[in-house]
């Protein structure tokens, strides 16, 4: 290893070490408990779990798919921990190192260290909100499959899987592949035999009747005040106002018009999700190389999840790490703009929840600004990766002869050829 890689290196490992040590200390130094859920939820829901009262998703309906009760337990075990918190907090952080290392490997590819910089940089202005969340225990599971979609398709699409029996948002980066890559059925049969022994699992234990019950909770939720549909209401449209809601532990716009609203979100959801993903395969009958279709596809659809969501947690946000890495990884130059945004995201969402949440509850409007600016970057995102998706060129050549990548970097992941082959 040569002097100049290795200091790149370290200073990538020492961004994303303080990265992680900024965002932690932040918990318990932001106001507006950005570590509740971990000791107001996950706590006493592991905690029942274990003492045998009951069991989310297996004795009864939960919000969650029931895989994120592992990640709950798991960290309730570490009984070393001073807090449940400081607990989760290092079981966050340890599963992120394992996802770090794997994707910044020995430093040999500029694209590699660009990734994991991008990677660093959101968690520290994301801050304590990305961290303290079941979302967080998606995030290296997620890089790690976009890591690997290229060499391992099938253990891609297991962790996937995985990552969408925890919360469901990777099941949209596996559509994208599926949809993208000639590499499909290997990422199709990672994610079946996962999702299978989930369910295998969940069965057996006698929780078949709660296996989907994190889809009709969801569906039964009102329209958050950080949710993009809900930003009109924020500011006060039609009369509305804000108000905690004591069963879901957050905070809700109430008003004329905010049930429709909340209601057509979910269909509005899948119909954007199936545009997009008729829009990918388009590109890819047309002849487009899966490189240059798979990247702004995934983005694609993760925002288009995070844009339609009725819920809008600030912890949404991490969800855009996995696709920016995956455009980083596969097209540096090109991703370049979408990484960004991305960062402006992850400081106006930090700004919005912890630090000024309560200027955004009390309808200050400095708060309202911070929340409808991120609320626009967040479109503008998805709008960003949609153009790119449609103006992907598609060369007069046929699908099987994969355009060349310019520039390429040998330790970078190699994508598939398009040649026949292989809070709530």
């Amino acid at each position: 290893m040569t002097h100049g890689r290795r200091v790149r290196l370290l200073a990538c490992w020492a961004a994303f070490v303080a990265a992680h040590a900024l965002a932690i200390a932040a918990g318990w130094l932001w106001p507006n408990q950005p570590m509740g859920d971990t000791y107001l939820v996950y706590e006493p829901w592991s905690r029942a779990a274990l003492e045998g009262a009951y069991v989310p998703g297996l004795t009864e309906d939960w919000v969650y798919p029931p895989l994120a009760l592992a990640p709950m337990l798991l960290a309730h075990t570490l009984v070393w921990f001073s807090s449940y918190a400081a607990a989760w907090a290092a079981l966050v952080t340890a599963l992120d190192v394992v996802a770090f290392a794997l994707l910044v490997g020995r430093g040999r590819s500029r694209a590699r260290l660009s990734a994991g910089a991008f990677w660093a940089g959101f968690v520290v202005l994301l801050g304590p909100v990305g961290l303290f969340r079941i979302d967080a225990v998606t995030v290296p599971l997620a890089v790690l499959a976009v890591v690997w979609l290229g060499s391992r398709p099938a253990v891609a699409g297991a962790l996937v899987a995985a990552g969408a029996w925890i919360k469901v948002w990777p099941a949209a980066l596996g559509l994208a592949a599926v949809v993208a890559l000639r590499t499909r059925g290997p990422v199709a049969l990672g994610a079946v035999a996962v999702s299978a022994a989930v369910a295998g699992v969940v069965l057996l234990a006698g929780g078949g009747t709660h296996l989907a019950g994190f889809v009709t909770t969801q569906g039964e939720r009102g329209l958050q005040v950080e949710a993009i549909a809900a930003t009109p209401f924020a500011l006060g449209v039609g009369g509305a106002v804000v108000a905690y809601d004591t069963e879901i532990l957050t905070y809700q716009v109430y008003g004329p018009g905010v049930a429709a609203v909340a209601a057509a979100l979910t269909p509005l959801m899948v119909i954007a999700v199936a545009a997009i993903a008729a829009l990918g395969a388009w590109r890819v009958r047309a002849g487009a190389d899966a490189r240059a279709v798979l990247p702004p596809l995934a983005l694609a659809l993760v925002v288009a999840l995070i844009a339609t969501n009725k819920v809008g947690s600030p912890q949404f946000q991490t969800w855009l790490v996995a696709p920016v890495v995956l455009w980083i990884l596969w097209d540096r130059r090109a991703a370049r703009g979408p990484a960004a945004l991305a960062l402006a995201i992850a400081g106006l969402t930090q700004l919005v929840y912890p630090i000024a949440y309560h200027l955004v509850l009390g309808g200050d409007s400095v708060g309202l600004a911070v929340l409808v600016l991120r609320n626009a970057l967040v479109v503008a995102l998805g709008v960003w990766a949609v153009v790119r998706l449609v103006r992907t060129p598609a060369p007069g050549v046929p699908c099987s002869s994969p355009s060349p990548s310019p520039r390429p970097e040998p330790a970078a992941p190699t994508p598939p050829s398009t040649t026949p082959s292989p809070r709530p």
